[in-house]
């Protein structure tokens, strides 16, 4: 069984693969993304996944709300992913907010490069510190 870290991880894969479809007019099945990153059902991969899907308009205005001189839409597909399941679960879910941005950030120091993980790291604190939202 995968820990959390390594799910956060599959669910950007899969935010990855749905918005590399979506930008090509191609057809897909969120379920099957799901499955391709891990056999076993598992409800915290399927929530992070929907999640960010859901609320994906919310995501990024609040993103970009923080994003000084930038767009989310301007950053790649991955730190694209890797920002919404951070602010997907600082937001909305009731993950400890220091875990929620600790997460993100690790996974933004493997997949991306320095000036990214410092701006998603400033965004996330700018959220954390400034958003109404039930803080854990």
């Amino acid at each position: 069984m995968k820990n959390r870290s390594e799910i956060r991880e599959a669910a950007m894969k899969v935010l990855y693969q749905i918005y590399i479809l979506s930008a090509s007019h191609l057809e897909y099945n969120i379920d099957a993304l799901i499955k391709e990153q891990l056999e076993v059902e598992n409800d915290f991969l399927n929530d992070l996944v929907y999640g960010c899907i859901k609320y994906e308009k919310e995501i990024t205005d609040l993103a970009n709300k923080y994003l000084e001189n930038w767009s989310l839409e301007r950053l790649n597909k991955v730190d694209q992913a890797i920002f919404r399941i951070g602010i997907y679960e600082l937001v909305y879910t009731k993950t400890p907010c220091v875990v929620a941005i600790n997460e993100a950030v690790e996974l933004s120091k493997k997949y991306s490069d320095e000036k990214v993980t410092k701006m998603l790291n400033g965004v996330l604190d700018h959220i954390f510190h400034n958003e109404e939202f039930d803080h854990e």
